[in-house]
């Protein structure tokens, strides 16, 4: 379509006369060329954030005593609030399945070794568990939270107790 005619069919449209299928079909291709292309940029924006997180989370932190201390009450604050609603568990970490040595296989699987495949923070976290809140009986759970693409995308840790 010509510059003067495409002109004019954009003008038609602006009055809402009646458009050529020709004209709609092109106008169509046109909105569905725009809304790809917003929808790429917005993955392309998403998946850069993740890279970031990934990049984030496998750094691990200095675990001093007032990191634990702060933590501590942090997790108490949670427990109590959910306790309070009558809930018996409180979700405390979730985190992308790149972050363990085999994508979340072994979690999805449900097998016995799968904290052995964890790397970064979510280590430190099952180690954080492992050392100052199983002593006192609670329990994690983890598991592949969404499947983008039929594949682990997130993973969420759960602290429960009943």
């Amino acid at each position: 379509m010509s510059t003067a005619s495409h002109d004019l069919a954009m003008a038609t449209l602006a009055d809402e006369s009646f458009m050529s299928a020709d004209d709609l079909r092109s106008y169509m291709t046109d909105l569905e060329m725009a809304k790809a292309s917003k929808m790429l940029g917005a993955m392309d924006k998403a998946e850069e954030a993740r890279r970031k997180l990934v990049a984030t989370l496998q750094d691990e932190i200095d675990v001093t005593p007032e990191k634990i201390a702060e933590i501590k009450h942090s997790l108490a604050t949670k427990t109590r609030a959910a306790a309070g609603r009558g809930e018996t568990e409180v979700l405390v970490m979730r985190f992308p399945s790149a972050l363990c040595t085999d994508k979340g296989r072994a979690i999805n699987n449900a097998e016995a070794d799968w904290p052995t495949t964890l790397t970064g923070r979510p280590r430190q976290a099952y180690e954080f568990w492992r050392e100052h809140l199983q002593p006192a009986k609670y329990r994690l759970r983890a598991m592949i939270i969404d499947w983008p693409g039929g594949l682990p995308g997130d993973i969420a840790f759960f602290l429960t107790w009943s």
